[in-house]
């Protein structure tokens, strides 16, 4: 079992109490030095909060590059949520369930030019006795189950619609 290097008077007793995802007793190979606890820098302090940081905040993986989140970064969608209803707007930040809209309106009833799902309204638009809420610079949704690329043209009128 191999352990990154890390600093050993700092993270010594920290591994003997089994700390981070280290097992109990395990022992760290360093490659360079060993650092006194009492003479740390700010730099190595960084240094060693961040061996600890990656590996219990890792960083969202729908933004990450050649993800189906990041693919959707800029597009005009429609977002359908378990709690929070239908909207539609442009992606601006994508994280699991969680989604930031911009310029977004919410669909609060609406039938499909054509078709009977939102799938219909994202690639035809909305039909007359839609009710949509005005626009909205920006919100926060969690619990997103579904998000649908809209069809070129369809936003704009998604957007004009009254």
């Amino acid at each position: 079992m191999t352990f990154p290097a890390a600093p050993a008077s700092a993270l010594s007793s920290l591994c003997a109490q089994g700390f981070s995802g280290y097992p109990k007793g395990a022992a760290l190979f360093f490659k360079d030095k060993t650092m006194n606890l009492d003479t740390l820098t700010f730099g190595e302090l960084k240094q060693i909060a961040a061996l600890f940081s990656s590996a219990s905040n890792p960083q969202p993986s729908e933004n990450r590059r050649g993800s189906i989140g990041a693919q959707l970064i800029g597009k005009y969608v429609i977002a359908r949520c378990y709690s929070a209803g239908v909207h539609a707007g442009t992606v601006e930040a994508v994280d699991g369930e969680n989604v930031i809209l911009r310029d977004s309106r919410r669909l609060w009833s609406w039938k499909a030019a054509d078709g009977v799902a939102l799938s219909g309204v994202a690639q035809h638009g909305l039909k007359a006795g839609s009710k949509l809420d005005v626009l909205n610079p920006r919100i926060y949704l969690t619990g997103v189950c579904e998000l649908i690329p809209v069809a070129h043209g369809v936003g704009e009128s998604i957007n004009a619609h009254k």
